[in-house]
């Protein structure tokens, strides 16, 4: 079942793609590596450890239109990822990135920049294990990235929301196994559409799950939940007017990025305690 799903192409509904230098690069997001780990390796069955972090760059720098006066950081990351999944010797893979963070804020610099480095650092440990974490990509031809329904060997690619086999259905906020295990909610509480949207990430969350993720906001401490709403704000592109968040967060993309992102603090937080 894992090395079926490891093998299969990556579908083209979830890649983007990026303006760098003269021409576009195409990429997973981290939000999706870290949902593709837990349905193929199982929620409990592989955990990421951020081994090496460094503040490589930081200079002041005028931002945007207005040229407000800011801050330009870098960081570099090495993370360390380990699958346990099947009860087989663990499997360990590495992988480094680097990150950039522009704000007015300096603080806010450094996070954005730590985050991505993190997260870049992470995607590339995981493009080691086959084509739905990216690996697909690095070829120039991307012979492996098929649109969803499309032929060729695997075009029949599993739903991402579908839990691995002999593993129970569940979708936790967290993965790490570090930690105490967190509230699980069933994974049938996700809502099933009769015609699924095109990108897995459309799919519309079910009530249970939706109140679950707010409780679980609530009980973040304030600073962390400012951060994380700002992120959000910025990552779905929330309006200004709009009070809050509550009632943007309805689909898998936000469930799943709402997961990364507070298994990237936890991260961040035992690094800073070593």
């Amino acid at each position: 079942m894992q090395l079926a799903a490891l093998a299969a192409p990556l579908d083209r509904a979830n890649v983007r793609q990026r303006e760098q230098g003269r021409g576009k690069v195409a990429y997973v997001e981290g939000w999706f590596a870290v949902a593709e780990a837990n349905r193929i390796f199982g929620f409990d069955g592989w955990q990421r450890q951020t081994i090496a972090v460094r503040c490589v760059a930081q200079a002041e720098r005028h931002i945007g239109r207005d040229q407000k006066p800011g801050w330009g950081v870098t960081y570099t990351a090495r993370v360390r990822v380990t699958v346990t999944a099947g009860g087989l010797t663990p499997l360990v893979r590495e992988g480094s990135g680097a990150g950039h963070g522009i704000d007015v804020d300096l603080g806010q610099a450094h996070e954005s920049a730590l985050k991505e480095a993190e997260t870049d650092a992470m995607k590339r440990a995981l493009m080691t294990f086959g084509n739905p974490f990216g690996l697909a990509l690095y070829d120039k031809q991307q012979r492996q990235v098929i649109t969803a329904g499309g032929q060729g060997e695997g075009a029949q690619r599993p739903a991402m929301q579908r839990p691995p086999a002999n593993r129970p259905a569940s979708v936790p906020l967290t993965a790490s196994k570090a930690s105490s295990p967190p509230e699980r909610v069933p994974a049938t509480a996700l809502a099933q559409s009769r015609s699924a949207p095109a990108d897995p990430g459309q799919v519309a969350l079910n009530a249970e799950v939706i109140q679950h993720l707010h409780s679980t906001l609530r009980a973040l401490p304030r600073p962390l939940l400012e951060s994380l709403t700002r992120a959000f704000r910025k990552r779905f592109q929330v309006p200004e007017e709009a009070v809050t968040i509550a009632d943007r967060i309805n689909q898998k993309s936000h469930h799943d990025w709402i997961e990364a992102f507070l298994v990237s603090h936890r991260e961040v937080r035992q690094a800073e305690q070593r």
